[in-house]
């Protein structure tokens, strides 16, 4: 398979939604236990999302150690040292750069999101005392649900009469699971780099294609369903206005504007919003997400706003409230251009006193204006 053609099936992979092929699934997890010298697992149990799949895991009292090393990680390491010395440093480089390369950022944000929202949302429910609902599981080999885990979330650890370390104690003990992970469609980058080459690699390659994150340890092998929607935008960064950028069946989900991780409850106000409830936004980057989906234009007509000045750091605009002090703003472009080529506007609020455009970014920065010479605009 040429380069363009391995890049171009693991970015649909990556990017895949849906139901899983459960039973290609499952005989890809079977070949890699063989493949890695292993028995094959004795149960596949199936779990609708990650936050589901570790409470699951968490549950098992016999699920026996963890594989990953040699199902996944020593057969990768063994492959890439193969392919590299077969190719060169330098050929192993340009080989990289035209298959795996291009998928790296993509799939590895994506990743680093799911294990961060896997940990808030678990720890979340440590700290409700679990009143959250719990994510159901489909499982092929008949267990029981995710949220029959048995672990501790909710309970206070002995020793801590109020429970304060508990969900520092929770956190952790989701991150080490989340350890243990094989990354299913998000290896996704390092698979197109070995798609064809990789003979030891072909168990993985079908999880991958067919689900999601999977879990393997001696006894038994967890694998996950694929979202049901993924949203992002142009620039590959999840985006969405009116609901989760990523979503699971059970209801675990990730909610983003442009990149930006925000609070599903802040985009459903988004609808209504008003430029008194942005000015009234004390958090700067959800402020600029605000004005970004009300529209600049928008807000400084609606608010009557007036140009006050201009000079090379920026902007200054200024509302008059008839019963507040001025709100007072400068309009700033970021020179260095985002991944999808444009130029992003920060509203910076400074004080109702400042008369110019560098007196206001000067005061962003604790300076006086006349000690403001930036040598490098960022």
């Amino acid at each position: 398979m040429n380069h363009t053609t391995a890049q171009d099936k693991w970015r649909t992979v990556a990017a895949a939604t849906g139901p899983a092929d459960r039973a290609a699934a499952e005989a890809g997890v079977r070949l890699a236990y063989r493949t890695a010298g292993l028995a094959e697992p004795g149960r596949v149990l199936w779990a609708d999302s990650p936050l589901a799949a570790v409470h699951l895991v968490r549950g098992l009292t016999e699920r026996g150690r963890s594989v990953r090393d040699e199902v996944r990680t020593r057969p990768w390491a063994e492959e890439r040292r193969r392919l590299h010395d077969l190719l060169g440093p330098a050929g192993w480089a340009a080989h990289w750069q035209a298959t795996g390369a291009p998928l790296w950022d993509l799939t590895r944000g994506l990743a680093d999101r799911i294990r961060a929202g896997v940990t808030e949302a678990a720890t979340g429910a440590a700290g409700s005392g679990g009143a959250s609902d719990d994510p159901g599981s489909g499982d092929s080999g008949g267990s029981g649900g995710a949220g029959d885990s048995g672990g501790p979330r909710g309970s206070r650890a002995s020793g801590d009469a109020d429970g304060s370390a508990a969900p520092v104690r929770e956190a952790t003990a989701v991150r080490i699971v989340l350890l243990d992970a094989v990354l299913g469609q998000h290896d996704a980058a390092w698979l197109a780099a070995f798609d064809g080459r990789g003979e030891r690699l072909a168990g993985l390659a079908a999880v991958a294609g067919h689900a999601g994150w999977w879990w393997p340890y001696e006894n038994v092998a967890v694998v996950c369903e694929r979202p049901v929607a993924l949203h992002r935008d142009e620039a590959g960064r999840l985006d969405r206005g009116d609901g989760p950028a990523l979503a699971f069946a059970d209801g675990f989900a990730l909610h983003a504007w442009r990149g930006m991780p925000v609070p599903a409850a802040f985009l459903a106000g988004l609808a209504g919003l008003t430029p008194e409830r942005i000015r009234k936004e004390e958090n700067a980057e959800l402020r600029r997400v605000m004005l970004e989906y009300y529209g600049y234009e928008r807000y400084l007509a609606a608010s009557g706003a007036r140009h006050e000045h201009r000079d090379e750091t920026g902007v200054l605009w200024r509302i008059a409230l008839a019963d507040d002090e001025d709100v007072v703003m400068v309009e700033v472009v970021n020179s260095t251009p985002e991944p999808d080529g444009s130029h992003r506007t920060y509203w910076l609020r400074v004080p109702p006193t400042t008369r110019t455009a560098r007196e206001g970014v000067a005061w962003t920065f604790g300076l006086p204006s006349d000690a403001y010479r930036p040598l490098v605009q960022t």
